[in-house]
């Protein structure tokens, strides 16, 4: 197997557990423009970034707010969640995984669809911030996931080839945009992603404590 040298962690469902609160937010907003979005066109944004649901839902169902609103919508609703908790856990066992890799020097990145005030609370919150230098958003990148940008934009940024990175994800669309980008993927099957496709991945793992056993063989 091919040596790497970086790890890409996707944020959501893969650091925190934070898909499930997105999605009740979701539903809230659709009950009040009057959309009737199915649980399976709705999961096809999981991994995606709000403004690309927006889009894509806009055009579909003609839908006459402009994107800037329908974002601050959701944002209306998701800052103040998380502001509201005074601590959030991290997904188990990814601390200690982190911690390993600081340990071993090998450089990480968190590349997420979400927006930048939402990442720094969810890392400040959960205590990791501290461990990234490196935190690319949606908003840093013209495309979004399943699009290769974000995670081409985190390599560069940790002066990585993309040949050189590990990508984790959940979701089939940042799998997608992982393996778009010419990174080896490792799909995390933990809460939430019972319904995401990981089939693209090159891997799929149910406990992080997987990749510390195998970190000889990856780098």
């Amino acid at each position: 197997m091919k040596k790497f040298k970086a790890i890409i962690f996707d944020m959501d469902g893969v650091l925190v557990n934070s898909e499930p609160h997105y999605i009740r937010m979701d539903k809230e907003i659709f009950k009040t423009l009057g959309l009737t979005i199915s649980n399976e066109e709705h999961l096809t944004f999981q991994g995606s970034a709000t403004d690309h649901m927006w889009r894509v839902l806009k055009e579909k169902y003609g839908l006459k707010a402009p994107i800037s609103e329908l974002v601050e919508m959701s944002n209306n609703l998701n800052y103040p969640y998380f502001e509201s908790l005074k601590t959030i856990d991290p997904m188990p066992g990814v601390k200690k995984l982190i911690k390993f890799l600081n340990r071993k020097e090998i450089p990480i990145a968190v590349a997420s669809s979400a927006y930048p005030g939402i990442i720094d609370i969810l890392l400040t919150k959960t205590n990791l911030k501290k461990y990234f230098k490196v935190v690319i958003n949606s908003t840093m990148v013209e495309k979004s996931k399943p699009a290769p940008d974000i995670f081409l934009l985190a390599a560069k940024s940790l002066n990585m080839e993309p040949e050189e990175c590990i990508v984790i994800e959940d979701s089939t669309n940042g799998i997608q945009a992982a393996k778009n980008a010419g990174m080896y993927c490792i799909a995390f099957a933990g809460p939430g992603s019972e319904i995401q496709d990981q089939s693209k991945a090159d891997r799929i793992i149910t406990q992080f404590e997987e990749i510390i056993q195998s970190l000889q063989v990856l780098f």
